[in-house]
């Protein structure tokens, strides 16, 4: 077999467990809505669920010898942790206030944050396709929130549910950019002590007496730390070393779809028209920010030499150039 059908396959493959990662990621609210636990309650024992599933795989792997944590890396990796569990929180209380649609899309909005918070944090510049970008997604949330003057006068539940939602984006967003700065690591030992240091943290937050009334809850608890901390990111840990970046972007917007065929499919929630225009502006904006997509405008001079009489080559057999990504 060659090199690029090797790498061919390879691609095959990385697709297939994205896109299989991204479906389980679609369930997620459904587990959560189904556990019957409060948010802090289903995101510590996702944690200790999940802890137990990754801590098991890392032995069997052998990612603990010459694991590459040094102090710093490990602090980063641990600061992460506290935004990662946090964003889960408030995403599963976003769910209750809104909708498990309406949430994930406004979710969704994390690259944009990313954007933000590397121009306020470390001056990144944004570049105005980028800003371009920010106000297509910017609009689109205003169409999927849908908000409403009757909103206000209900005790704000909805408009607290869509600051749920922006919150764990941020938060998400601020984990991001920090744990893309613990480089030499195996992803899956960073997601470990993310995952253990929560047990702790969510400790103080978290109801344990209410656990024993939870039943067939505990199912719905055990598969969020088994299969959506556990298989699902070690199908997209690996699906990233096999993909391309556009193939990644692209994929993700499987989340957000398979969860609003199970928030539908379910529940029976369905987003409104005017929702169904606001939801590919955000999409869009957000392959934009990831892919660098711009705008190529063309100038009036090159307009009008694109109209002038073509002028014969010198070197007409001579082999073209190649152009520089834009």
């Amino acid at each position: 077999m060659s090199t690029s059908e090797m790498t061919a396959q390879q691609e095959r493959r990385g697709a297939v467990e994205l896109t299989a990662a991204m479906l389980l990621s679609g369930t997620i609210g459904v587990f959560v809505v189904q556990s019957g636990a409060s948010p802090f309650n289903v995101v510590f024992y996702r944690c200790v669920f999940g802890a137990a599933f990754l801590g098991l795989y890392c032995l069997i792997r052998g990612f603990f010898k010459n694991h590459g944590f040094t102090p710093k890396k490990l602090g980063l990796a641990a600061l992460g942790g506290v935004f990662i569990v946090f964003n889960w929180a408030f995403l599963f209380e976003s769910y209750s206030k809104t909708s498990i649609s309406v949430a994930t899309v406004v979710y969704h909005t994390q690259p944009f944050f990313v954007v933000l918070l590397g121009a306020l944090l470390f001056k990144d510049r944004i570049t105005a396709h980028k800003a371009g970008w920010l106000l297509v997604a910017f609009l689109g949330l205003i169409l999927v929130a849908g908000v409403s003057a009757s909103d206000f006068s209900a005790g704000g539940a909805y408009l607290t549910g869509l600051g749920y939602a922006l919150l764990a984006a941020l938060f998400y967003g601020l984990s991001t950019i920090i744990t893309k700065r613990v480089t030499g690591v195996k992803p899956h030992l960073v997601a470990l002590v993310q995952v253990l240091l929560g047990i702790p943290l969510l400790l103080p937050f978290t109801r344990l007496g209410q656990s024993a009334h939870l039943g067939s809850g505990w199912g719905w608890l055990v598969g969020l730390g088994f299969i959506h901390t556990g298989i699902m990111y070690v199908l997209m840990y690996s699906a990233y070393q096999k993909l391309p970046t556009p193939k990644i972007a692209v994929l993700a917007f499987v989340y957000p779809a398979a969860a609003m065929v199970c928030d539908w499919a379910v529940y029976g929630h369905h987003v409104t028209w005017t929702q169904a225009l606001g939801i590919p502006l955000i999409l869009a904006a957000s392959l934009g920010i990831n892919l660098g997509w711009r705008p190529r405008l063309r100038s009036a001079a090159t307009a009008r030499a694109a109209t002038a009489a073509p002028v014969t080559p010198v070197e007409p057999a001579a082999a073209p150039r190649k152009r520089t990504a834009v």
